[in-house]
């Protein structure tokens, strides 16, 4: 009785042991969790595709392009940021072209003109937010595009050496454990940037080979071995040409391996390495979709995941050790279940010179039901120099986006579901790092700090106002900036504890002048510093080294006789820009009284001017100055109003003063206390000349004066129309290889253009999403004789 009762005492015991340590687990991984969440919702992640026309340009062509911003998570067009900022660089990063594009609900489109002065060679075309600059410059949109010159020699074909091979290592899970069986994937590229075909060999210090090793695509592949403690492993190499030797990465003696393998519905996840409790987490985007706890046992431990529970895409998975610790993280691709599909076809198979091209659009779901979808449509010559450019959003928005990285022909894993496109995926999910946040972060359990507001109203100009007696960041200054013109376009800013001042315009379009200022009436030791919106963080992404083949000279010649043609005889065409169709009213809204002073018989001076005909006002002169005291319903405000003139601040009222009064439009008269942003003026005196240039007045020497183009007015594509004989005949050469382009078709339009002079096979290409987020492309071709 005595022995039942203490057996009994010793299951409870172990019972409550075991129910203890299943707590203490689940409330581990839950932690993990509510870390997770914490960030998440702090940190949207925006994700780009940009459509160009093509890929290869030459000076004095136009890079058209739309914008297809969305939600990281779900891939639905997101209204967050209404500006994108594009960005052309070569290999040092240097900028050749930039622009600043307004989107709206996730959607824009652009246009960059190609400089006369660009060199031969491949280029990186990227795109990003405001707010994707908090985050890693590996996750803005990049695409490699080409620019050719025609008067600019190009540099010779130099046979691949071995040294212009690179291979790299990556252990499953992260790291190698030494007496631990672990899989290693490898990926080897040319200077090209392209897989490569090898066999290599893994060796340790006595030259003994333990593994062998060959790439299965695109230079990648796997192979297993266990290293032993206190060895050391290099991977010999043999390329056509060349060996290359390289160092394995080096074996912890303590540690933890992961390996994943698919068992169809499921995944097997294995986890060796000390006893211990270990966690589970695997998110899809950022949504969580397991989270699972374990413990080790005898070194080795094992998780199921049904493949139901994760999302379509990249799913992260990690494992976390018994502090919290990431010690493993795997990469596994499901593919998506959701697509666009779209239907396009010309109505004939071949054309002739100057004909008219009709194409039908039709975008369907899954079902082959008809949905409404935002999609863009390119309609290009293919020859030596311009190949069907297969980057599209699809792709992009599965796979690139989510990746570290150029992946090489990633519609290849798309278009075929069998074993080999399977484990090239696998290997691809192998060989990319993938983290768009450090779990340091993650774990801290407070919202990250962001350096980067969304441009939710418009484009931020930024700047940095500095004391010129002490040289340090001048905090809780006054600044404003103005744009010189007949729209009144002001703005204020108080600096913060660091100096800077950020600007929110609002449809702050096209090129011309930024006014930034103090109050220089009672500010005078400052001075304001304007800084580039554009980013200053790159991505190590290397372009491969264009080689020109001598088969393009012709193509290239062709190319250059047809822009120059479309140059000289169609010039106007290609400089028309859409009416951005802004509110044209001031940012005090209507003003109180409006004075026009061609209703008025004008005095000789706008001091008599004021005195006679405006009734809100009082001028008074002390020491040698003018001031303009406002009288409001409730008497006079306290200090000058805010004085403008032409959208620039004016703080010196005699300057006003000194203005012919013939060349002044009008005044808008604010007569109270006006709140704006950070400031509070004292009634508002806006001035407007007839031509918006300041009337003769100087600006104050302390104020600062740069060029600064604003958001980009959008270009119209001009396409000639043949649609009479004589339009036909018209002996005004047509040497277009870019016959369409439009940023915006709607579902089952039918779309129409005309040939050119070019004979040739045609291209055409569609991409699209709908608000669902399910994106699509689509390729046609013709021929033209």
């Amino acid at each position: 009785m005595r022995n039942t009762i203490q057996t009994i005492k010793t299951l409870l015991l172990i019972s409550a042991l075991s129910l203890l340590m299943l707590n203490s687990r689940a409330q581990a991984i839950q932690e993990v969790q509510n870390s997770f969440n914490l960030y998440k919702h702090s940190a949207l992640q925006e994700k780009v595709f940009v459509h160009t026309d093509k890929s290869t340009y030459l000076p004095g062509e136009i890079i058209w392009f739309k914008i297809y911003c969305v939600d990281g998570n779900d891939h639905k067009p997101l209204n967050l940021s209404k500006v994108v900022y594009v960005e052309i660089l070569d290999n040092s990063q240097s900028p050749v072209a930039q622009a600043k594009v307004s989107i709206k609900n996730g959607i824009g489109d652009g246009s960059v003109y190609i400089p006369v002065t660009v060199n031969n060679g491949n280029y990186k075309l990227r795109a990003y937010t405001n707010w994707m600059k908090n985050f890693s410059p590996d996750y803005y949109f990049e695409k490699m595009i080409t620019l050719l010159n025609p008067l600019k020699s190009p540099d010779n074909i130099t046979k691949e050496a071995a040294g212009n091979y690179d291979i790299q290592f990556f252990p499953e899970g992260g790291s190698l454990v030494s007496g631990i069986e672990s899989k290693v994937a490898f990926k080897a590229v040319g200077r090209n940037g392209l897989g490569v075909a090898f066999t290599g060999a893994i060796v340790d210090q006595h030259n003994d080979t333990v593994a062998r090793f060959k790439p299965l695509k695109f230079g990648m592949g796997n192979f297993s071995f266990t290293p032993a403690a206190n060895n050391t492993y290099k991977a010999v190499v043999k390329f056509n040409g060349g060996a290359v030797t390289k160092s394995l990465p080096e074996a912890n003696s303590q540690g933890y391996v992961m390996s994943i393998i698919d068992k169809g519905a499921q995944l097997d996840v294995n986890v060796k390495g000390a006893d211990g409790n270990i966690y589970l987490f695997v998110h899809t985007r950022q949504m969580i979709k397991a989270a699972q706890s374990t413990s080790i046992s005898n070194g080795a431990a094992h998780f199921t995941i049904s493949k139901n529970v994760l999302g379509d895409g990249i799913s992260s998975i990690t494992i976390f050790n018994n502090a919290k610790q990431p010690v493993c993280e795997r990469l596994y691709f499901k593919r998506p279940a959701q697509k666009l599909f779209i239907d396009a076809s010309a109505d004939q198979q071949q054309y002739a010179l100057r004909k008219k091209v009709n194409i039908n659009v039709l975008a369907k779901d899954q079902a082959s039901k008809p949905v409404y979808a935002n999609m863009s449509m390119a309609v290009y010559r293919i020859d030596s120099l311009q190949d069907v450019d297969r980057s599209n959003i699809f792709d992009y928005l599965w796979l690139g986006s989510d990746l570290k990285g150029s992946i090489e022909s990633p519609d290849y894993y798309f278009k075929n579901t069998n074993t080999e496109t399977d484990e090239a995926l696998d290997n691809l999910m192998l060989t990319q790092g993938w983290r768009r946040f450090q779990w340091s972060q993650v774990l801290e359990n407070k919202p990250p700090d962001f350096n980067y507001l969304p441009e939710y109203n418009g484009h931020i100009v930024t700047a940095k106002i500095t004391n010129t007696l002490t040289n340090t960041p001048a905090a809780d200054v006054m600044t404003y900036i103005g744009i010189p013109g007949k729209r009144v376009q002001v703005y204020a800013s108080q600096s913060d504890s660091s100096g800077h001042l950020l600007y929110s315009t609002k449809d702050f379009y096209g090129p011309g002048e930024v006014v930034a200022q103090t109050n220089t009436m009672i500010d005078t030791t400052y001075r304001i510093d304007i800084l580039s919106p554009f980013s200053e963080q790159y991505s190590k992404t290397m372009l491969p080294k264009f080689e020109f083949a001598n088969g393009m000279q012709n193509a290239l010649q062709a190319h250059s006789l047809g822009i120059q043609v479309l140059n000289i005889y169609s010039a106007n065409s290609l400089k028309r820009f859409y009416d951005p169709g802004i509110d044209s009213s001031a940012f005090y809204g209507k003003p109180y009284k409006t004075y026009k002073l061609d209703d008025f018989t004008r005095f000789t001076t706008m001091e008599e001017d004021l005195r006679e005909y405006v009734s809100e006002d009082n001028i008074v002169r002390s020491k040698g100055r003018f001031h303009i005291k406002v009288l409001s319903d409730r008497g006079f405000l306290d200090g000058d109003p805010l004085v403008i003139l032409d959208g620039v601040p004016v703080f010196d009222v005699n300057k006003i003063f000194s203005v012919d009064p013939l060349k002044v439009r009008k005044l808008e008269v604010i007569r109270d206390r006006f709140y704006y942003g950070p400031s509070a003026q004292e009634g508002i005196f806006s001035f407007t000349t007839y031509k918006g240039d300041l009337g003769g007045v100087e600006l104050d020497s302390k104020a600062v004066v740069i060029d600064y183009e604003g958001l980009q007015l959008r270009r119209q594509f001009y396409s000639p129309v043949y649609d009479s004989e004589a339009q036909a005949k018209s002996r005004i050469p047509d040497f277009r290889n870019l016959l369409y382009w439009a940023p915006s078709v709607n579902n089952q339009d039918k779309v129409s253009f005309y040939t050119s002079d070019q004979a040739g096979k045609y291209v055409g290409v569609i991409q699209g999403i709908t608000g669902n987020g399910d994106a699509g492309s689509q390729y046609f071709s013709f021929e033209v004789k």
